[in-house]
């Protein structure tokens, strides 16, 4: 491991990295000023807090050295890290904990697990790092067909390192347990990186980011992990998967593709060999500020325009006042990061370009385009330390959470007004009023994906059903829309209601049917993606 620092058990990232007393109290000053509120803190849950039924199953004697009922692993492994995840932690509630928890360390404890689980009659529920925050790693199989058996979360962290590098080829052979700064660490003796940067790069897997179709920090391509997956190696129940290397192929539909996105329905992913690029030796970037009346506007158009044309910038990133004003990089304007990197060419040209195109529709530059602190840095501290933002909310009692989803640039200005109203509306009427910003995170020739944030006063006890209110208002407003329910933070339990309805019906079933094959007892994280009423999970 590159770092072993230590893990929050119950909410995001590193215990060195949460907020201080100090920077809690901060934030209590910031709800009573924009909120007129006075928040009371929540003390954090406590591990002899803990108390889960007796697990339904017990190991068997075969695999009993890598399987665990100790309490602490599985309040550890009951929730991903969305905000009702960490919301329900902070109230005490521990709601359908894994019964056993296993950690293997090779492939073949993998094959045994699905092996015994299928006679067993036992679910089986990949974990990853945990950062799941769409329900993916949660024990709740109520939307299955058999929603009492007994769960196993199944950490592969213990699978981990990168084994094989292709130097000539640009590609790597990674286990899916391996953390992205691991991942990466094994590279960088090659002079070679993923160029992938979730923001939960430092608390997920390989693995996960290719079962949840992963989106990277980058704003235009490669943008999620499929265009860096060359071949994937997965354990089914009905035997190993394992796609053939090859840069390209036109031989019918890519299994790949299937597994890619498949959140541990279809198989458990094992390794994968991912396309690597050189480490970048120049970069350059810069803030452009759109003023109000027509600031937002004027962004988004401007971001239109360079990714239409063909600049590939590393950064397009548009955030609207609330936004920017949150990240501490504008007072009142819409903001566009404007940034560019290359292994082997200076980019500075290619910025200047961007900046032109920019200016052309109302936009300003402003801050330090060749290096040095400047408004795109500081937006990136603000985006990697949101998380923990968040946590800090939640024990204050707020409703602190995030949604995404991608649009053509046509349908954008009616999906983006839908989404306000009625996330506005839920807020008024549960909350009693709050805010909502939005940020595009990602640029297509053809389209964008907007990000929202919501902050508003919640009630300590009912934070969750609060949330959930405005969740299924942000998310009923993007299907009517024709937004998708997801950009990149995959389906898990949450959203599928919403794949269901995205899906076409014929896919549903050639989906399902593939299921049936590759795991005909149904122990694959039963209820997400696929759910056969009848037959299995």
């Amino acid at each position: 491991m590159v770092d072993a620092r230590q893990r929050s058990w119950f909410g995001w990232g590193f215990v060195d990295e949460a907020l201080s007393p100090d920077e809690v109290d901060g934030l209590r000053a910031f709800a009573a000023a924009h909120f007129g509120v006075t928040p009371t803190h929540t003390a954090e849950p406590r591990l002899d807090e803990v108390h889960l039924p007796d697990p339904r199953v017990a190991a068997p004697s075969a695999l009993g050295a890598i399987m665990s009922d100790a309490v602490p692993n599985r309040a550890a492994h009951t929730y991903g890290k969305a905000y009702r995840d960490v919301a329900r932690a902070f109230e005490r509630r521990w709601e359908n904990p894994p019964d056993l928890v296993a950690f293997p360390t090779t492939e073949a404890d993998v094959v045994d697990l699905l092996d015994w689980a299928s006679h067993a009659d036992v679910a089986v529920v990949p974990y990853g790092g945990g950062s799941s925050v769409v329900g993916g790693v949660e024990g709740d199989l109520s939307g299955s067909a058999r929603p009492d058996r007994p769960v196993v979360s199944l950490d592969l962290t213990g699978l981990s390192g990168v084994v094989e590098v292709d130097e000539v080829s640009r590609a790597a052979r990674i286990r899916a347990g391996t953390y992205g700064p691991d991942a990466d660490a094994g590279l960088k003796p090659f002079g070679l990186s993923m160029r992938h940067y979730p923001q939960s790069y430092e608390h997920s897997t390989v693995g996960g980011w290719v079962a949840t179709r992963s989106g990277g920090h980058f704003a235009t391509g490669p943008t999620h992990v499929d265009d860096l997956v060359e071949s994937v190696r997965a354990v089914t129940p009905t035997g190993v998967w394992e796609s053939r290397r090859l840069p390209g192929s036109g031989a019918g539909p890519s299994p790949d593709r299937l597994l890619i996105g498949s959140e541990g329905a279809i198989g458990v992913v094992t390794e994968t060999w991912l396309r690597v690029q050189e480490r970048p030796r120049w970069r350059a970037s810069t803030p452009v500020h759109f003023a109000a009346p027509a600031g937002l506007e004027a962004a988004i158009s401007a971001a239109r325009l360079v990714v239409q044309s063909g600049l590939s910038p590393a950064n397009c990133r548009v955030l609207d006042p609330t936004e920017a004003q949150s990240a501490g990089v504008s007072d009142g304007s819409s903001v566009l990061l404007l940034g560019f990197e290359s292994a082997d060419h200076p980019v500075d040209d290619a910025l200047a370009r961007a900046v032109t195109i920019a200016a052309d529709v109302g936009g300003t530059p402003r801050g330090r385009p060749h290096g040095g602190p400047d408004a795109a840095g500081e937006w990136r501290s603000a985006f990697v330390r949101a998380p923990y933002l968040r946590d800090a909310m939640i024990s204050l009692g707020f409703v602190a959470e995030t949604f995404e989803t991608a649009c053509t640039w046509s349908d954008f200005d009616r999906l983006h007004a839908a989404i306000i109203d009625a996330v506005t509306a839920a807020l008024t009427e549960v909350c009693g009023g709050g805010q909502v910003g939005m940020r595009v995170t990602h640029v297509y020739p053809d389209g964008l994906a907007p990000y929202y944030t919501v902050l508003a006063p919640g009630r300590p006890g009912s934070l969750v059903s609060q949330w959930d209110a405005v969740k299924a208002a942000a998310s009923q407003a993007i299907m009517d829309a024709g937004g998708t329910i997801t950009h990149h933070h995959a389906v898990g339990r949450v959203h599928m209601p919403g794949y269901r309805d995205q899906r076409p019906e014929p896919f549903a079933r050639a989906l399902a049917a593939a299921k049936l094959a590759v795991d005909p007892a149904g122990v694959l994280n039963p209820g997400v993606l696929v759910q056969l009423p009848g037959l299995i999970g």
